[in-house]
């Protein structure tokens, strides 16, 4: 695997432990942690997978999913959101926008690393 992954995360220890999980899985991983120019950097990166958290400071993640959607070229770039909230209410709100997949924090490493191979194949 040389896919490329942007985790949008505000989180320190998240991105830590989610940039060396997925890169000792053969992926190149970008990270960026502020919400107001996020899919800017997505749009420019052109990543092969988003991770994107669901609050964010400047911006929500559902509204950077939307703007990323927009953004030619990316409509189809798979997203798998994250949130501390599993709440049904933010699953349905993922998905309206267009997410490809949610997960609730905490997750294991072992769950993620699978839905992210998912995702890319």
């Amino acid at each position: 695997m040389h896919e490329r992954v942007l985790l949008i995360e505000d989180e320190p220890h998240i991105v830590e432990a989610l940039s060396f999980l997925l890169t000792r899985e053969g992926l190149s991983v970008s990270t960026h942690a502020d919400g107001s120019n996020a899919a800017e950097t997505a749009a420019r990166l052109t990543p092969d997978l988003v991770i994107l958290d669901v609050m964010l400071p400047g911006k929500s993640g559902f509204d950077i999913l939307n703007e990323i959607r927009g953004t030619e070229g990316m409509a189809d770039t798979p997203v798998l959101m994250l949130t501390a909230k599993g709440q049904s209410r933010d699953r349905a709100a993922a998905q309206a926008a267009g997410a490809s997949m949610f997960m609730t924090k905490p997750f294991s490493n072992r769950e993620i690393v699978a839905n992210i191979k998912a995702l890319l194949e």
